[in-house]
């Protein structure tokens, strides 16, 4: 599929997604990427560094707004989300307007403009969801994946990641804040295993979906995953002074999470197709055919995924990882 020439939305375009989106995107020509989200200084922030792009200022839960933002657009990349799990747990009702109202929007705006792709982004905390974030998320899903039941010009699919490693709120700058204030390492409890995915291969997920998605797709790159205490073990093993001797705290399960992630459930995994390195679920209403042969009940989770289970593999990760943009 080629890009150039083409004019290309990412909502929620200044979070770390959408930032490291954006300079891949920037290699394949197109004519125009425009930024959409609803906080104009990390928009001045990322635009002093990007200031190629064109910069929107709106929010998903506004219709009319995103109306006027998709006008001419070719390709969505819906990124814009409430996805702090305590936040959500305790204002549940702002994650629905943001992350079901807001993906319902930009869906009926893209349909409106003869969009001819739009990826959504999703979590594995929608799958089997124990709180408000993931049950917000699992909606946008079924939201976004109904919509070519229909007639339509506009593929709509989604993809589904784990962990993605260094983005805004994710566990690993939290330690290495820690790690500078001389404080110890807080983790839940240290037997909770999650995913682990690099922004790239996330960005790689993306553009998997934009060529192969017929519509109402779920798409899944598999990933390795570690135990929280490996995670932190390591991160104080590369970024602290104290080595080993820097403590590890743990303060204990928090509201909403789960002690293992899963990123494909067992009734997913009857109507799913598998690669070396995917994993697509297909919509309900079309038989993929060719499914995968796992046990009936099998699922994907972060505790039958390949472990990560020594400081040396995940250091290996953790090295390839890169840079993060954090426009704060």
């Amino acid at each position: 599929m080629s890009l150039e020439g083409s004019v290309i939305l990412i909502t929620g375009g200044t979070g770390s997604f959408g930032s490291r989106v954006a300079r891949h995107l920037m290699q394949k020509n197109p004519r125009e990427i425009r930024v959409f989200s609803r906080d104009e200084k990390k928009q001045w922030e990322m635009k002093k560094a990007l200031p190629e792009l064109r910069y929107l200022v709106g929010d998903v839960r506004d219709y009319e707004r995103l109306n006027e933002a998709m006008r001419g657009v070719d390709y969505v990349f819906h990124a814009a989300a409430l996805k702090q799990v305590p936040s959500c747990e305790e204002f549940p009702s702002e994650a629905v307007k943001t992350n079901v109202i807001g993906s319902e929007n930009v869906c009926r705006a893209a349909r409106r403009h003869g969009v001819r792709t739009m990826v959504a982004l999703s979590t594995d905390k929608a799958v089997k969801p124990v709180n408000a974030m993931g049950i917000s998320k699992a909606m946008m899903e079924k939201i976004v994946c109904s919509q070519n039941q229909f007639d339509s010009d506009t593929v709509f699919c989604c993809v589904r990641y784990g962990n993605v490693m260094g983005s805004r709120g994710s566990v690993i700058p939290l330690f290495k804040q820690q790690i500078a204030q001389g404080r110890a390492l807080t983790l839940t409890i240290p037997h909770m295993t999650r995913f682990l995915m690099t922004l790239d291969e996330s960005v790689d997920l993306v553009f998997r979906a934009m060529i192969h998605g017929q519509g109402g797709e779920v798409f899944v790159r598999k990933a390795p995953a570690c135990t929280m205490q490996t995670l932190a073990e390591t991160m104080r093993h590369l970024y602290s002074p104290q080595g080993k001797d820097h403590p590890i705290e743990s303060i204990g399960i928090r509201p909403g999470e789960k002690i293992h992630e899963i990123l494909v459930n067992e009734y997913e995994m009857l109507r799913a197709t598998e690669s070396d390195q995917y994993f697509t679920i297909h919509p309900e209403y079309r038989n993929p055919g060719n499914i995968v042969t796992r046990p009936v009940g099998e699922e994907f989770t972060s505790e039958n995924a390949p472990q990560l289970d020594t400081i040396e593999s995940v250091s290996e990760l953790l090295e390839s990882m890169g840079e993060t943009e954090h426009y704060d």
